[in-house]
């Protein structure tokens, strides 16, 4: 008799990592290889973040804080709520995925835009819900209408990637605002800020202010990005405590490590730090958007670490190869929804630099 699985296995689409395959972080620095397809930050965690991971390193015997009090806290206290409105996950992605098994049964809806975060697909897979993808609208930007249009009694969650990955744009708080009052109060509104430090149109804590007009708010954020700590997997949300004690009661038991939990509390606090990084990186983001507008190339309106290339005529397979061969790794467009596109992260000033010089070598 030969073992059989689940069959929603097979409706589950796969993560593909931007991550060289088979290669440590220590390997793909030693290659030379310039990493520009994960959308992280080039930049090392604070100095004081380092030694907070020291510092917890010496207790790795112990299991971590089932309920991540310390980090919850500094959580609270930095948005001005309450601990207990604080959930927080293995990355911002476990915190998706547990959202969909708290909240949808078989048949329920879920609705989100498209292309959009990769993470997306796999959580009506998951729970045996139905997904419904809305494309994006003109400028790769989420039509928020026709989403509404979509919203049906059976709809359980509306996901709504601002800043959006991969394109870049980002909605303003008024038409966030606006959206949130026409959904039905059944319907979690799931708002994924994973790069919302990033972008210039509003205050990043503006959207903040929502959250006591509308309970079903939920608003997600990471540590990965902004903060430098994608090795470490640290993400949180801020909604209603009963979102929290739901995604609590399906997640599984020290999903945040010991490590991480150190890391994010202590990174929080540094928030002169995150400006700092913050400039550096819209300093980048207007120097390449320039150089790539200046060859021709079509490209998104970012507010957010990277850029979204419209390849034109070029072959997206033979310009990611082109670059690849150069020693310069970014995200194809076919593997996020789009063909025809790249999106690539911006790294240091010098990792650009060969960027853009290979690039140009590649479309030459």
């Amino acid at each position: 008799m030969t073992v059989t699985f689940a069959e929603r296995l097979a409706r589950i689409p796969g993560y593909q990592a931007g991550v060289p395959t088979g290669k440590a972080p220590e390997a793909i620095a030693e290659s030379g290889i310039a990493q520009l397809a994960s959308n992280e930050s080039p930049f090392a965690p604070h100095p004081k973040v380092v030694e907070a991971i020291r510092v917890a390193a010496d207790a790795m015997n112990r299991y971590p804080d089932p309920d991540a009090t310390l980090l919850r806290r500094r959580i609270a206290e930095r948005y001005e709520t309450e601990p207990g409105r604080i959930a927080v996950g293995n990355g911002s992605c476990e915190i998706l995925l547990a959202a969909a098994v708290a909240l949808c049964e078989p048949g329920a809806e879920i609705v989100y835009s498209w292309p959009s975060f990769s993470m997306y697909p796999h959580l009506a897979a998951l729970n045996e819900a139905r997904e419904i993808r809305v494309p994006l609208g003109e400028g790769y930007i989420h039509d928020l209408d026709a989403m509404a249009t979509e919203v049906t009694a059976a709809t359980q969650l509306v996901i709504v990637c601002n800043p959006n990955n991969p394109t870049g744009t980002h909605l303003p708080l008024v038409e966030i605002a606006a959206f949130c009052e026409r959904l039905p109060a059944h319907v979690t509104v799931m708002l994924d800020e994973a790069y919302i430090e990033f972008q210039t149109n509003n205050d990043p804590d503006a959207t903040l202010d929502l959250l006591p007009e509308f309970p079903n708010l939920v608003i997600l954020r990471t540590f990965s990005k902004v903060y430098g700590l994608a090795g470490l997997r640290a993400g949180f949300a801020i909604g209603s405590a009963r979102f929290r004690a739901a995604v609590d009661a399906v997640r599984q038991p020290f999903d945040v490590n010991a490590l991480a939990q150190a890391a994010a509390a202590e990174a929080i606090l540094h928030q002169d730090d995150v400006g700092q990084r913050v400039e550096r990186t819209i300093a980048e983001r207007i120097r390449i958007e320039e150089a790539l507008r200046g060859r021709g190339l079509r490209t998104a309106d970012t507010q957010t670490n990277f850029s979204w290339i419209h390849l034109g005529e070029a072959s997206e397979d033979d310009v990611v190869a082109g670059l690849a061969e150069r020693l310069i790794a970014v995200r194809p467009g076919t593997v996020l929804g789009a063909p025809g596109h790249i999106r690539v992260n911006y790294g240091t000033p010098a990792e650009n630099d060969r960027f853009l010089a290979a690039l140009g070598e590649v479309l030459d």
